[in-house]
């Protein structure tokens, strides 16, 4: 009876959080967060949706690995997915914090557009650190598991 309970327990992966990628999705979270705190002093609600929604993907992504759902749900691959997530939020995200350094009225908009830019910074990182990990011509789980170092 207590193997049937470990099955449907969810195992939390405490060492993914102290990984190198594991402190730069949580680094890549705080600035997502003060950029979204400094854009909603601003009451800017254009700059407000883009941070919170990949402040969302971001600890939806984070929450995925530290779960090890990324093991369970196959039927996507999903240090892919993260790489593309990266690059395309890193993109908009040098974009918008752009136009928001280039346009500030209110101070609010000048530190959400400077931290927007270091979380840029971040997610391209992130994105390279990804990217070197995955090869597309060995087995799934020795990419998946390469993930974590």
């Amino acid at each position: 009876m207590s193997e049937d309970r470990n099955k449907t327990t969810m195992e939390v992966d405490t060492a993914f959080l102290r990984s190198r990628r594991g402190i730069l999705k949580l680094a890549e979270m705080v600035t997502l967060f003060v950029a979204f705190v400094c854009f909603a002093a601003a009451s800017r609600p254009k700059y407000i949706a883009a941070t919170a929604l990949e402040f969302l993907i971001t600890f939806l992504l984070l929450l995925l690995y530290m779960l090890k759902l990324n093991k369970r749900l196959t039927f996507f691959f999903w240090p892919l997915i993260d790489v593309f997530n990266s690059v395309f939020a890193a993109a908009f995200l040098i974009v918008l914090s752009l136009i928001a350094l280039s346009t500030y009225t209110v101070k609010g908009t000048l530190g959400g557009g400077i931290v927007g830019l270091m979380s840029a910074v971040l997610l391209c990182a992130d994105s390279v650190m990804l990217f070197k990990n995955i090869t597309f011509n060995k087995p799934r789980n020795e990419t998946i598991n390469q993930g974590h170092k």
